[in-house]
């Protein structure tokens, strides 16, 4: 029986589930993010003034410092019972809405920080960790905001490297509120609780691969 060799090469690709928007702005991976148990209409299109291209989200072991030059911040996906995940617009941007995140205090743990960030946002002390991102994943700032945030914190960051957390709401919706705690400046005008998709359509373009890298970790959650 004659012997053959044969050489095997593929590559896959996939592009971001957001086929809604511009050619222009899709950008290709190497993995890919679904979310079978939810519909893929959304129930609200984006009109977002901040349209760049984005690169994947770069990643740094858990154990490692994000990379130098970038604020380090945590993120914060909360799911209800129903396993609809928390979302907010900004005041500053209404048709923008996000997930909540902030900063990270000097020699402040990120689990801690997670919790406290959640609780200044948006009043919710009720919550349960259930599981945290492995790597820290970073974005960059488009030229704009990081003009606009370097005035506003003293700082010039290229971006920000965020460690994201997982947490289950315990409590009663009447413990949101988007006032906080009163110990920060509120910074959300609404809130809703959304699908994987909705929450990738929601957010400004710029973010958009750290949550695809985001909700693809915490996928099981959902299901």
């Amino acid at each position: 029986m004659e012997a053959r060799e044969m050489a095997i090469c593929r590559s896959v690709f996939y592009y971001p589930t957001l086929l809604r928007r511009p050619l222009q702005h899709q950008v290709l991976y190497t993995s890919t993010c679904r979310f079978p148990d939810y519909p893929s209409k959304f129930s609200k299109s984006s009109k977002l003034p901040l349209l760049h291209r984005s690169p994947r989200p770069r990643c740094t072991s858990s154990m490692e410092s994000p990379s130098e030059g970038y604020r380090k911040n945590v993120g914060i996906c909360l799911i209800n019972p129903s396993k609809k995940i928390f979302a907010a617009s900004r005041l500053d941007l209404p048709d923008a809405w996000q997930m909540p995140q902030g900063g990270i205090d000097e020699s402040e743990d990120p689990k801690v920080a997670a919790v406290r960030e959640l609780k200044e946002e948006t009043g919710v002390s009720s919550a349960e960790v259930l599981a945290e991102t492995p790597s820290w994943l970073t974005y960059d700032f488009p030229p704009e905001v990081r003009e606009k945030l370097k005035h506003q914190w003293g700082s010039d960051w290229k971006g920000q490297a965020q460690k994201w957390f997982l947490l289950r709401f315990t409590g009663n919706e009447e413990e949101i509120n988007l006032l906080g705690d009163g110990t920060e400046k509120p910074e959300f005008g609404e809130w809703s609780w959304m699908s994987p998709e909705q929450i990738i359509d929601m957010v400004v373009d710029f973010k958009k691969p750290v949550y695809e890298e985001v909700l693809a970790v915490f996928a099981p959650y959902f299901q």
